[in-house]
């Protein structure tokens, strides 16, 4: 296959976006620095916090291989239940070689407005430094830590659901998988937003958008490489590491996914969704048409991306409210 394929067309304003920045290029480790510097300088608790009503503290915790920082966000309102309100720990996009516990987190904060929930970011390693399943295991140690003290953080143990963007999706997916299996937090919910699950890149969507988007097929390999090192592609990753290689996803909690149409995480995630379901696991499942990687975040105010944010947040308040009801 190649990249000069047919493959569906942008949304038209997310085409206009797309013409007026530089051809898409395909990152190498050796941009890795850059990349890092770009998302640290716009992803800051300042911005993050900048017109919110939560209040904000930093926690240490302990870690497989040292302490996990954990950024905490209370609702400022005083409307607390006795049991305690909704929990929701986020893993960040980056593909997991940049970015911070603030990257993307803003949306995140909207769902604790609206839900009056304790919103968790987590500090994980990056590879290459740290490669698999560094960063997996710093985000699972947080998020015990959470489930173990939710009382002190004013949280409902029942109601702590993972969240996750592009690699954070993938950290997120697999945190459930972590917990089911070593008998660990009883997680509610797990949202992936447009999430990194596959390392093999066999896909269809993953040869259609090899040098367009915001994403390239270059960067993902570049990325997996360094998760994964030698190992990317081959028959004995585990599926903690990519979990679109799971073989049981049964007793997994419900779950939303969402892609957009013209990015090459598309299929993957659709074909997660159908394991899902295929598990009897509760699942909602959104393509939205004409969307590159993570369009929401760089043109908000366009249709689609409205669609897409309301959509997202309108989930994670029926979910929460259903799971204080009891029904799921």
């Amino acid at each position: 296959m190649s990249g000069n394929i047919p493959k569906p067309p942008y949304e038209p304003s997310f085409a206009a976006l797309l013409a007026t920045l530089p051809a898409p290029a395909d990152y190498l480790a050796e941009h890795i620095p850059i990349l890092r510097k770009t998302q640290n300088e716009v992803s800051t608790l300042e911005t993050t916090l900048a017109n919110e009503p939560f209040t904000h503290e930093e926690r240490s915790v302990p870690g497989q291989n040292g302490p996990v920082t954990l950024s905490i966000f209370r609702p400022v309102s005083h409307s607390r239940s006795r049991s305690g309100r909704p929990g929701i720990y986020y893993a960040h996009s980056g593909g997991t070689i940049c970015g911070n516990r603030f990257t993307g987190f803003k949306g995140v904060l909207r769902w604790g407005r609206e839900t009056d929930a304790v919103c968790i970011t987590v500090e994980y390693r990056l590879s290459p430094e740290h490669p698999y399943p560094a960063p997996l295991e710093d985000c699972y140690a947080g998020l015990v830590w959470v489930s173990e003290n939710a009382k002190e953080l004013g949280i409902n143990p029942k109601q702590l659901m993972v969240s996750g963007q592009s690699a954070g999706g993938n950290m997120a997916t697999a945190m459930t998988m972590l917990a089911r299996d070593r008998n660990g937090p009883k997680i509610c919910a797990q949202l992936m937003d447009s999430p990194m699950l596959d390392d093999r890149m066999e896909t269809n969507s993953s040869h259609q958008f090899v040098h367009e988007g915001s994403w390239s097929r270059g960067s993902n390999e570049m990325a997996w490489d360094a998760y994964l090192g030698a190992s990317r592609g081959k028959a004995d990753v585990s599926p903690y590491a990519a979990p679109a290689r799971a073989t049981d996803v049964s007793g997994l909690p419900p779950a939303f996914i969402c892609a957009g149409s013209a990015e090459l995480f598309r299929d993957e995630s659709v074909a997660y969704a159908q394991k899902l379901w295929a598990a009897g696991v509760q699942a909602e499942l959104h393509i939205w048409p004409g969307g590159f990687h993570l369009y929401d975040t760089m043109v908000p105010d366009d249709p689609v991306s409205r669609g897409t944010i309301e959509v997202r947040a309108a989930w994670v308040r029926r979910l929460l409210k259903e799971q204080m009801k009891g029904k799921l």
